[in-house]
């Protein structure tokens, strides 16, 4: 996760918030791996596709969850673009759905690549 927050910082995106959900469970007494939760965007890319259609704010700003499995294996994982762009019925705003599906490659890349 420190990785990846790196990476949206050096892009020049925003993180709005790092939500530790294993830590929210200790605090009420329940086991739960590590898992968190990243927050960012960039309002110049979001923008657009929210003045399209304004219900696709509910899914924005972007996610990435990074948790680790019984086998102490970590993941990373967040919504595809284009699942968001059909989920929202987006249709001339394949551009910038594009460019975002390809922030987030990216992204997941530098996070994941030692």
């Amino acid at each position: 996760m420190n990785r990846l927050e790196a990476a949206v910082k050096a892009k020049g995106m925003t993180v709005f918030a790092r939500i530790d959900h294993a830590a929210g469970a200790a605090e009420v007494g329940l086991p739960l791996r590590p898992t968190e939760l990243l927050i960012f965007g960039n309002a110049k890319g979001g923008t657009p596709l929210m003045q399209a259609i304004q219900t696709i704010a509910i899914d924005l700003p972007l996610k990435a969850l990074v948790w680790q499995d019984g086998a102490d294996k970590t993941w990373l994982a967040y919504n595809d673009p284009g699942w968001l762009a059909k989920r929202h019925a987006l249709g001339h705003e394949a551009a910038a759905v594009h460019a975002m599906a390809g922030a987030l490659e990216a992204l997941a890349s530098a996070a994941t690549t030692a």
